[in-house]
């Protein structure tokens, strides 16, 4: 009699502690065991020595989302999660947005809506904040949270979702009573206002002038700021999409403070050079995206603070926009950077690039891939173990590897609707060859298996942010977290 519905039998599997060749039996939806010569399955699928990972978690990606411009980004929760599955990615975290006079309740239900119906992957949302009003903070957050929607995001830049140093603290203070986490966007608003008001003023429109417009020094700035609320409060904060070396060493600096504060940085300010906006005309356009691309100095930084631990995790803040008049182009051919939306697509090719470039490379070993790809996200956002390791018990999400395969990017549209990648001509080795969802095969050898509306929401609490990360910044210095003290 069989002991298991399916068994992947003699994989290499990875999880964020270790690599073991084992078997791996599920029954219904989870991983029932992880050891060698496992029982009988009703299926058994030989792997022969197969690198075998958690499905990704990508914990940033804006999906069908209504900019505060007016316009949508290019990708349903059909397109967005289909291509995420077919780069290996089974879990996403994308965004619940707000504009100014929105009920918060009401746009929640909305995205609800939108990913019942379209979504292929497993998902949850972040709530961006854009209007904290008392009733807001007070009536409709309290709810969500309940209700499993553990983390916010808040901008400090863009005229139109900015929040100011005290709506902040208003927010920090209502997430600390109610237990969630908040995701800042973190670039000084004053310094690109101002920079990017006397470019424009002088005729310098071109999309290399956007990473003019972002200093480095505005993204540390807004870092430092944003530690500093974090500590008064003792709120834990995460700091979306690092991008420079000024950022890593504030990150740095404000955790040897004992701030409570995670960080991330996105696939695009690892690999790829602001030289691409550089291109003629508004070709450059593709490659923009807030914070923008930095130099190799950057890169190298960002790298340094993954491999010492500085930074948690890597997403692709996944934001697709076509290069036509329903996106990048809609203010015109001949839109100026400060015209033209900002924004990535990447959700498919974060997988298989890190692994390319840190297991085939040589940058990062194989635990540390799955641990910045899938087992830390998870576990700060509130979804391990269901989600990103491969333990009995957690959700049989899991994706076989073809690890000498080598891929060459092709320029035009891939699973997603942005229509090209900004990744294209670069050759990796390694891809999906099986991707599992809930032990469910959804996608086979480049081949889709899974139906639109297949995915779930997954409600979270508490996660990491929910707990300290070592002596807090009251322990280290009574005086600074007196609002914390307040709200006690």
């Amino acid at each position: 009699m069989a002991e298991f519905d399916l068994v992947l039998r003699g994989g290499r599997v990875a999880t964020a502690e270790a690599v073991v060749t084992a078997d791996i039996g599920i029954v219904g939806e989870q991983v029932a065991a992880v050891g060698r010569d496992l029982g009988p399955g009703r299926e058994e699928l030989p792997l022969d020595g197969a690198i075998v990972t958690p499905g990704g978690v990508d914990s940033h990606c804006h999906i069908e989302q209504l900019a505060a411009t007016g316009l949508r980004n290019a990708d349903t929760f059909e397109s967005a999660t289909r291509a995420a599955l077919m780069g290996g990615t089974t879990t996403v975290i994308p965004f619940a947005a707000q504009h100014r006079g929105d009920s918060l309740r009401a746009v929640v239900d909305d995205y609800h809506r939108r990913a019942r119906r379209g979504a292929l992957a497993d998902y949850a949302f972040h709530m961006i904040l854009t209007d904290p009003r008392p009733e807001v903070l007070e009536r409709e957050l309290p709810p969500l949270v309940r209700s499993g929607h553990s983390s916010l995001k808040v901008y400090l830049t863009y005229e139109r979702l900015r929040v100011d140093d005290e709506q902040l603290l208003e927010v920090l203070a209502a997430a600390r009573r109610h237990r969630c986490l908040v995701c800042v966007h973190a670039e000084n608003h004053g310094m690109i206002a101002w920079l990017k008001r006397r470019l424009v003023a002088r005729g310098h429109r071109a999309p290399r002038f956007h990473g003019v417009s972002h200093p480095r020094l505005g993204e540390a700035e807004a870092v430092y700021r944003v530690a500093a609320m974090s500590a008064l409060l003792d709120q834990p904060v995460m700091i979306f999409h690092l991008s420079c070396r000024e950022g890593v060493e504030e990150v740095r600096r404000a955790r040897a403070r004992g701030v409570k504060l995670f960080a991330e940085t996105c696939t695009q300010y690892l690999l790829l050079d602001e030289c691409e906006t550089h291109r003629p005309g508004v070709e450059g356009a593709m490659w923009m995206c807030s914070p923008p691309l930095r130099a190799e100095r950057d890169r190298e930084a960002l790298w340094r603070a993954l491999e010492e631990g500085v930074l948690d995790c890597v997403s692709s803040d996944h934001a697709p926009y076509r290069m036509d008049e329903t996106g990048k182009l809609a203010r015109g051919p001949d839109a100026g950077f400060h015209e033209i939306a900002n924004g990535l697509p990447g959700i498919e090719l974060r997988m298989p690039l890190l692994f390319d470039a840190m297991v085939q490379g040589g940058r990062l070993d194989l635990c540390r891939f799955v641990a910045l790809t899938c087992t830390a996200p998870a576990r700060i956002y509130g979804l391990h173990p269901k989600k990103g390791t491969i333990v009995a018990g957690a959700d049989a999400d899991l994706v076989v590897w073809d690890a000498e395969r080598t891929v060459t990017i092709a320029p035009g549209p891939r699973h997603d609707n942005a229509g090209y990648t900004p990744y294209a001509g670069r050759s990796v080795r390694g891809w999906p060859r099986l991707v599992f969802l809930r032990g469910r095969l959804v996608v086979e050898e480049g081949r889709l298996l899974a139906e639109p509306g297949s995915g779930r929401f997954l409600p979270r609490s508490g996660g990491e942010a929910a707990a300290p990360r070592g002596r807090t910044a009251a322990e280290l210095d009574p005086e600074r977290n007196g609002g914390a003290r307040l709200l006690d």
